[in-house]
């Protein structure tokens, strides 16, 4: 396997490449929905509201971790999980970035 090379790229470009691979799977959506729909929740409660065993929600819960885009408290035997707002800062950044680019496009390249 060859190398990744991803220190011939800013930090910015690497944050931003983690954080979409960690965005890049239909359960870890739902997770984020769910973590937005209740402000804070239980892991066991997740894994009732997914068709996912719950070893398997726990590994999305880490990859999202992980990447900054959520945050898990213990509280007694159980984590507690909310959204991180520093890693949806940067892709909100990255975005507006791109809403700002295209505005200011007089006509299409393509």
């Amino acid at each position: 396997m060859g190398a990744s090379k991803t220190d011939q790229f800013t930090v910015q470009q690497n944050e931003l490449a983690i954080l979409a691979k960690a965005l890049g799977h239909p359960a870890r959506i739902a997770i984020i929905e769910y973590l937005l729909k209740v402000d804070a929740c239980i892991c066991g409660d997740i894994v009732n509201e997914l068709p996912l065993a719950q070893p398997t929600v726990s590994q999305h819960l880490k990859e999202l971790k992980n990447a900054g885009l959520i945050k898990g408290n213990f509280e007694g035997a159980s984590i507690c999980y909310c959204i991180d707002e520093a890693g949806f800062e940067k892709i909100k950044g990255f975005f507006q970035d791109i809403t700002k680019h295209l505005e200011k496009r007089k006509n299409n390249c393509c």
